[in-house]
């Protein structure tokens, strides 16, 4: 389910920074595909858009804007997420401190080789031409073989309808010129939402710059994910299956 967005009014102190306003400068211009880079997937689908995200690590705070703005924003149903920032606990080594934590972000990572579209009996899992992998809620059957088949813990039966849910970068939004709820909240500034095939674009240029430190979340898997990190562990590469430890939905007080 999806809820008409629109623009509100800003302030002059409240106004977009430069990552958002060259996002939302890029959206009406036609451009050409990016340069190739070794790490993400550069697709020429005729000048149209290819999006993707960037999580950089270091500047998440794990405070779950992000979790709250996504069920908010798509209507997520409680006990389910689209997004979630998972939090460990971990040794620390050389230093005072006996333990700390870490935090990961996590989302569907719109592989460009999904292993949930081809297990989908039904044809209702598919990934557009823009990049984003999509369920078709009329010809869904809720019958679970894509949740299963995904290996990043990113797809859940909603409750609700009976059908397959997950994270669709928030496409109706982006459809008006916003970016996905998760981005906007942020509070960080960690997640970097842009257009592959635009080579001007803010997530470009920090792709580029971090070429060398860019990791993806079980790269074992083949998958070809386009949800790129930066400050990503390698012991967390695979860290995908569980739940937040500092936060959790739970049933109101009766």
């Amino acid at each position: 389910m999806s809820f008409p967005c629109r623009p509100s009014v800003r302030s002059r102190e409240d106004r977009p920074d430069a990552g958002r306003r060259m996002f939302l400068r890029g959206i009406p211009v036609v451009t050409a595909a990016a340069a190739a880079m070794p790490a993400p997937a550069i697709a020429g689908n005729g000048g149209k858009h290819r999006w993707a995200m960037l999580v950089d690590i270091r500047k998440c705070i794990g405070c779950q804007a992000c979790t709250v703005a996504c069920i908010q924003e798509n209507a997520v149903p409680e006990g389910s997420f689209r997004t979630v920032v998972s939090t460990y606990s971990v040794s620390v080594t050389d230093s005072g401190q006996p333990a700390g934590t870490y935090v990961l972000p996590r989302l569907c990572n719109h592989c460009d080789n999904p292993p949930c579209v081809p297990v989908c009996p039904v044809g209702a899992t598919f990934k557009q031409d823009d990049g984003i992998v999509v369920v078709d809620g009329d010809r869904c059957v809720g019958c679970a073989y894509c949740v299963q088949a995904c290996p990043y813990d990113a797809r859940f039966i909603n409750h609700e309808t009976g059908k397959a849910d997950k994270c669709t970068f928030c496409a109706h939004r982006l459809e008006v010129g916003l970016l996905p709820a998760c981005v906007e909240t942020c509070v960080g500034g960690a997640r970097i939402f842009g257009d592959l095939n635009d080579p001007g674009s803010e997530l470009n240029r920090l792709l580029a710059e971090n070429r060398e430190h860019l990791k993806v979340l079980k790269p074992e898997a083949g998958t070809s994910p386009q949800v790129f990190y930066i400050g990503l562990d390698e012991s967390f590469q695979g860290k995908v299956v569980g739940e937040a430890a500092l936060w959790k939905p739970r049933h109101a007080a009766v």
